[in-house]
């Protein structure tokens, strides 16, 4: 027997152990394709049993009452989450087995929803294309097995199940392969908060696997105080990093956890568990602005919410919802963010109630902070789901772009905005009756807040999540002007790979000035005293802008017009 509590598990007899923490049940049969075992009750309610079972087999759980479940650690599913579990090979023959990943420095990340994609090997033979434009690491939203065939990506109730309708566990080992094999990471993005509405028995037979007295937008709070509870989600990080070598993990909403000391373990945990010697990446996305939670033992970075926020609203003026938190005083805020990494360092915040929001972040280096003009939350959550190429003038997203791909901060792409696309990316799902009803009517629900849903008739053009109609529309197509978008993004990152990535590891900021209404400049100083100046005017008026040190690397507009972006590198 493995270390392991979740999952099956290959015996050296050549049997496979079955285990299933069942503590409100009093008995649980192993269902086999050809034979139904009794399952022996041990200590804590963990049921198992030695079987038969070689990979491929098939196999379930049946409880005492008669229901069939499948495995909550199933590596594969046949016939979706409602169906049966499958005994995973042993072993992948891998080809780029000597890959030990890349510096977090080097990291341009595209997120990529596996479904719009085309699955896993339509997405492996995209890689080429993507790695000669510049992308050193994909990022996969969540890939866990979810109900039906298609979502948007955060419904998963088999978190260590691939979804068939993208591929198989093998399909999503030979992708990984592809991308190490043209010197990419892949990172894959991970919900330990919640579980989907639809699939997810666990409640049936561990209800202590959840705090009936915490609620959460989702339901009661996932118990990662219980050590079978913490257990199963480490095991499952460790079996992407391990199994799967991906080369690290995003934690989506740990805010909705509320456990720093659950993520201070799980980081420590991870990076003792991650076989060979490889560079391995922990990212976080948490309102909270936690930096203590960011450190060379525990997290590499945090998704910066707070830079989109404040170019979102420069870019278009829109001030509602979260936005609100960014009005007053945008210019301001952006300088802070350029500065500083997190705008909000413990100042009150209007979303969050009138709390305070965010801790110090000015003695971080600037890597730490992912930044994104947009990605699957910004855009997935408008109504309509618009991206930026429609609701902004493109010289002035030309200049934004600009400044995300040439900032120090981490970049993080949508899929699509290396085109720029104008496809919507909507939300979208796959289920049925009275739950299709329930999600389409409360996402309807959801923007009655806004003018421009204020009425029912208005809220009839939100898209059913659940239409067919809903994903292909949101499958990003290249516009005419496609050419000219990925021309500027290769630029760009040509400049990064050259002028950023090799001088980021001790950079820090010199500052960031206001120039005027949305005009900044900010300076860093770089690892080998190279000096970064960098000039953005996203307002109405031009304004006057100093003089950059050393030679001008890129220019969008004219320097200090309304649009206009400049960089200027000093090398020593």
């Amino acid at each position: 027997m493995t270390g392991r509590l979740w999952g099956p598990q290959p015996l050296p007899s050549g049997e496979t152990l079955f285990r299933l923490w069942a503590p409100a049940r009093s008995a649980v049969d192993l269902e086999l394709a050809d034979k139904t075992l009794p399952m022996e009750r041990g200590d804590a309610g963990w049921f198992q049993v030695n079987a038969p079972a070689p990979p491929g087999s098939l196999y379930r759980f049946r409880l005492d009452d008669g229901l069939a479940v499948p495995d909550p650690a199933s590596r594969q599913q046949q016939g979706g989450v409602h169906g049966w579990s499958i005994v995973p090979p042993a072993d992948y023959p891998w080809q780029a087995g000597d890959w030990r990943g890349l510096p977090w420095t080097s990291a341009v990340i595209q997120e990529v929803h596996v479904g719009l994609a085309g699955g896993f090997r339509a997405l492996a033979d995209d890689l080429p294309r993507l790695a000669e434009l510049g992308i050193t690491a994909i990022e996969l939203m969540p890939v866990g097995a979810f109900s039906g065939d298609r979502n948007w990506g955060y419904d998963g109730v088999l978190p260590f199940a691939p979804a068939e309708s993208y591929g198989s566990p093998e399909d999503l080992k030979a992708l990984v392969d592809a991308a190490h094999g043209l010197g990419m990471m892949v990172l894959l993005d991970v919900v330990y908060n919640h579980f989907g509405p639809d699939g997810n028995y666990i409640a049936a037979y561990a209800p202590g696997f959840f705090h009936a007295d915490a609620q959460t937008p989702w339901g009661g709070a996932v118990a990662v105080d219980r050590p079978e509870v913490a257990a199963y989600f480490l095991e499952n990080a460790l079996m992407w990093l391990n199994d799967y070598r991906l080369d690290g993990l995003r934690f989506d909403a740990v805010h909705a956890i509320g456990n720093a000391g659950f993520l201070d373990w799980l980081a420590r945990s991870i990076r003792a568990g991650v076989h060979g010697d490889r560079k391995i990446h922990l990212i976080l996305e948490n309102e909270e602005n936690d930096a203590a939670r960011l450190g060379p033992t525990l997290y590499n970075a945090q998704w910066n919410d707070d830079f989109h926020n404040v170019v979102h609203v420069l870019l278009t003026g829109e001030t509602s919802a979260y936005y609100a938190d960014f009005a007053d005083d945008p210019t301001q805020r952006l300088a802070r963010c350029l500065e500083q990494g997190f705008i909000y360092q413990g100042e009150p915040s209007a979303n969050h109630n009138g709390k305070p929001r965010g801790s110090r972040s000015g003695h971080l280096p600037p890597w730490r902070f992912v930044s994104f003009l947009q990605n699957h939350d910004q855009i997935g959550n408008r109504a309509l789901g618009e991206r930026l190429t429609l609701l902004t003038d493109h010289a002035w997203l030309r200049s934004a772009t600009a400044l995300l791909l040439l900032c120090p901060q981490t970049p993080l792409l949508f899929m699509g905005d290396e085109y720029g696309a104008r496809t919507p990316f909507l939300f979208f799902t796959d289920f049925h009756d009275a739950l299709a009803d329930a999600v389409r009517e409360g996402r309807r629900r959801e923007f009655a807040k806004f003018a421009a849903f204020s009425d029912a008739q208005a809220r009839e053009r939100i898209p059913d999540p659940n239409a067919q109609a809903t994903l292909a529309a949101s499958r990003p197509q290249p516009p005419e002007d496609a050419a000219e978008w990925e021309a500027l993004y290769r630029h760009l990152l040509q400049l990064r790979a050259r002028l950023l990535a090799p001088r980021l590891s001790s950079a820090y900021s010199l500052g960031a000035d206001v120039l005027g209404e949305g005009a900044v400049r900010a300076r860093w100083c770089l690892s080998d005293k190279a000096m970064l100046t960098l000039a953005i005017n996203l307002g109405k008026q031009a304004v006057t802008v100093p003089p950059g040190q050393g030679r001008l690397i890129h220019l969008e507009g004219v320097t200090g017009e309304p649009g206009s972006f400049a960089a200027w590198c000093l090398e020593p």
